[in-house]
């Protein structure tokens, strides 16, 4: 049997120590794996992007901020779902990084049942845009394989075109477009022509 706890990694931002320590504490009791930071920037250098994670950070910190590092993320695209560890007067400061995204914000002290809930909803969050990542990952590698031409007439399929449609869009023959709908069928493992909208709609949806 794994001893790697199965609900999440959560990590914990925070200058202060003694909060770390309680949040891994209670954490940690919950079967959560947890990985503490001192610092924005630590957590930066040695945070992993594939890993099915959420992040609770204070939003007053010595060197980069809360704030600061939630920008940082954006800039790098991340889907890491946030919660943000404010005092009462930082509440206007956090409704800004709900704006941002963050998922919510917590005031100290906090209740252990609220930061458990919200720790359960950003994990599943994460692993909801995992699924969605592994699945967009697993359509462009299909459709890496298509030939330009094929691609070209998979196009035109999904723009709803005809055979003789494509084939004089193309220059070329109906009976070389069926090849070609034969093949692309084939390399995206599509039975049907729904089939082949999904993968082919979902790529674009994707960009």
């Amino acid at each position: 049997m794994s001893l790697i706890p199965k609900k999440g990694t959560v990590y914990v931002v925070d200058d202060d120590e003694a909060v770390r320590d309680s949040l891994q504490w209670l954490l940690e009791g919950k079967d959560y794996r947890v990985k503490c930071f001192d610092s924005a920037e630590s957590f930066l250098s040695r945070f992993d992007p594939r890993e099915v994670a959420c992040l609770i950070a204070d939003i007053r910190m010595d060197g980069m901020s809360g704030l600061e590092l939630q920008d940082r993320l954006l800039e790098r695209r991340s889907p890491l779902p946030i919660v943000f560890i404010t005092g009462h007067g930082d509440v206007p400061m956090a409704v800004n990084t709900m704006k941002k995204g963050a998922m919510d914000f917590i005031e100290k002290p906090f209740k252990e049942e609220e930061l458990v809930s919200l720790v359960e909803r950003m994990l599943e969050q994460a692993r909801s845009l995992f699924a969605q990542q592994q699945e967009a990952a697993s359509r462009d590698a299909l459709l890496s394989r298509l030939t330009t031409r094929e691609a070209q007439v998979l196009d035109r399929i999904v723009a709803g075109r005809l055979n003789k449609q494509i084939a004089d869009d193309l220059g070329i023959s109906i009976k070389t477009v069926e090849a070609h709908r034969a093949n692309i069928m084939e390399k995206l493992n599509a039975n049907t022509v729904a089939d082949l909208l999904k993968i082919a709609l979902g790529a674009q949806a994707k960009t």
